[in-house]
């Protein structure tokens, strides 16, 4: 009797769930697409008879997941081995395995690595972790297009260094990991406006947090994940994802800062989906958790969160609600806290200020905090900075022939700024 050859575990899960014919299963998978947000996706019968060969190529990051859905078996299970793994047979041992690719940089979800055995000393996770807490200091500091090709470096070889690790040590490093690609995230969000990219990494950062069973660190990455749709006006989208945030939350030891935080997310998704009075409400229950308190406190990689910026959410949120008068008087006394401590944040609250002389009919006083922020981005640029000088200009636009208004464009249509905006 002839051995059976190919991939003979992808076959065996096919017909086990009543896909006789490998045109049927490209049907399930086409149908099933649109049902899991990939939207319109043909899967030919060609590309099913690939991966039943002998030698499947690894599936992209939509078909991984159109496979496990549909088949409800990891891919490993489905006779597919991950490209930074050499063994060429699934479940093959006494290999150590290697990497020899990266997670892609535009954030496509893989597997993180398995080992059979540890190669790496026991200390490798909080050797990794040493490394984030220099990174997340110099997130404030350094330019994101200079410090975001050095901590995706550091995420990848977080990832190979998962693949060598097993027990504790290996918690200890997908925690540490987790942390590293929530920093890409908000860099490729924040400062490059590479929602896309951010978007994959968060999910790449929250399967590290599972594998690690860090369900603190999870609340945050979801959070941040639903700055994505809530920036973009899906306001039900970005919902879900702080429903997520907020179950995982209650399953950490959340500070008080921590859910305040949460509150601030939300309130600033709620903001830019046109609904400013309810953001008020969240601002106004998250200063009430931060009187209370809480007996927890705040992780060491919770670093981007303090009163101070609660109030420059709010600042924002009560210009967006009409109230430019109340908005002045929380931004100016944001900025005065704020000092030289944050100068991104800084950029930001000069173009929230900006706005809000535009607000109160000054377009002489509008122009000149505008200008400092430039002279902020200068020194550390920010692409939210920069939407927020952007928008201002926009809205100066019936002062367009005073010279306020002509010098303000001098600056940002000089060619210095202008090339940079093209560049970045």
């Amino acid at each position: 009797m002839p051995r059976p050859t190919g991939n003979i575990r992808l076959k065996a899960a096919r017909q086990h769930l009543g896909y006789p014919s490998q045109q049927a299963l490209a049907d399930a998978l086409t149908r099933a697409a649109p049902l899991i947000g990939l939207g319109h996706m043909q899967v030919s019968v060609r590309q099913v008879r690939r991966w039943e060969s002998a030698d499947p190529p690894w599936p992209r990051a939509d078909h991984q997941r159109l496979l496990v859905h549909v088949l409800q078996l990891p891919m490993e299970q489905l006779g597919f081995t991950p490209p930074w793994d050499p063994r060429q047979e699934p479940g093959a041992t006494g290999s150590r395995p290697v990497a020899t690719s990266s997670p892609s940089p535009t954030g496509a979800t893989l597997p993180l690595p398995q080992a059979a055995n540890a190669v790496q000393p026991a200390t490798v996770g909080a050797d990794f972790a040493a490394i984030n807490g220099a990174l997340r200091r110099l997130y404030f500091s350094v330019q994101p297009t200079q410090l975001h090709p050095t901590v995706a470096e550091h995420t990848k070889l977080g990832t190979q260094l998962l693949g060598e690790t097993t027990g504790v040590p290996r918690r200890i490093l997908a925690t540490a990991l987790a942390e590293s690609l929530l920093l890409l995230g908000r860099i490729e969000f924040f400062d490059l406006r590479q929602a896309d990219e951010a978007d994959g990494t968060y999910v790449r950062a929250l399967q590290a947090a599972g594998e690690a069973d860090a369900p603190l660190l999870g609340a945050a990455i979801l959070a941040h994940a639903a700055f994505i749709p809530g920036w973009d006006g899906r306001r039900d989208d970005a919902a879900e994802r702080m429903r997520a945030a907020r179950t995982y939350a209650r399953r950490g030891q959340a500070s008080a800062e921590f859910q305040a935080w949460l509150d601030a997310v939300e309130a600033e998704c709620e903001t830019r989906c046109g609904h400013p009075r309810e953001a008020l409400r969240l601002i106004n229950h998250a200063e009430s958790v931060l009187r209370e308190g809480s007996q927890y406190a705040s992780p060491e990689w919770f670093n981007w969160f303090s009163p101070v910026s609660l109030a420059a959410f709010k600042g924002d949120t009560q210009l967006k609600a009409g109230q430019p008068a109340q908005a002045k008087a929380t931004l100016l006394s944001v900025l005065a806290d704020l000092g030289d401590s944050n100068s991104k944040q800084r950029s930001v609250i000069l173009g929230d200020l900006s706005a809000v002389e535009i607000a109160l009919d000054n377009p002489t006083a509008a122009c000149s905090y505008a200008e400092q922020a430039l002279d902020q981005l200068a020194i550390t640029w920010y692409a939210t900075g920069m939407d927020r000088v952007n928008q201002v200009r926009r809205s100066l636009q019936p002062w367009a022939d005073t010279e306020c208004v002509r010098r303000l464009d001098d600056r940002l249509y000089g060619w210095r700024t202008t090339l940079s905006a093209l560049q970045r």
